[in-house]
């Protein structure tokens, strides 16, 4: 069976199936890296929430900066973030993202346990 939760026309934040649950990339509100990379993270806990599992359970993360300058200042709100022993598979890059003032996007999907 599989579950969409705050499901619109374009997208689903959440997608369950088969113990996996599967989150809508999250971007953060901020003037820079660290105010968005935080802000995105507390939205990633509270999906993880609502789908019923934390981000102990985290199995991949895909990481999207606008400017990889930022990657060592993202990474240290990360390695704060990640609970230790329970760092996730992890992907990403510098792209260009959605709307010019986006620093950051994460993508993470998890075990539902």
């Amino acid at each position: 069976m599989i579950e969409r939760i705050h499901t619109g026309n374009r997208m689903s934040k959440i997608v369950k199936h088969g113990g996996l649950v599967y989150l809508c990339g999250q971007v953060g509100d901020g003037n820079d890296i660290s105010e968005q990379t935080t802000d995105c993270l507390g939205r990633i806990d509270n999906l993880l929430l609502t789908a019923g599992t934390s981000r102990e359970h985290i199995l991949h993360a895909t990481i999207w900066l606008a400017d990889i300058a930022d990657f060592s200042q993202m990474n240290s709100i990360w390695d704060a973030w990640i609970p230790e022993g329970h760092a996730p598979a992890r992907a990403g890059g510098q792209v260009k993202l959605a709307r010019p003032e986006l620093k950051v996007e994460i993508i993470i999907c998890a075990a539902v346990i």
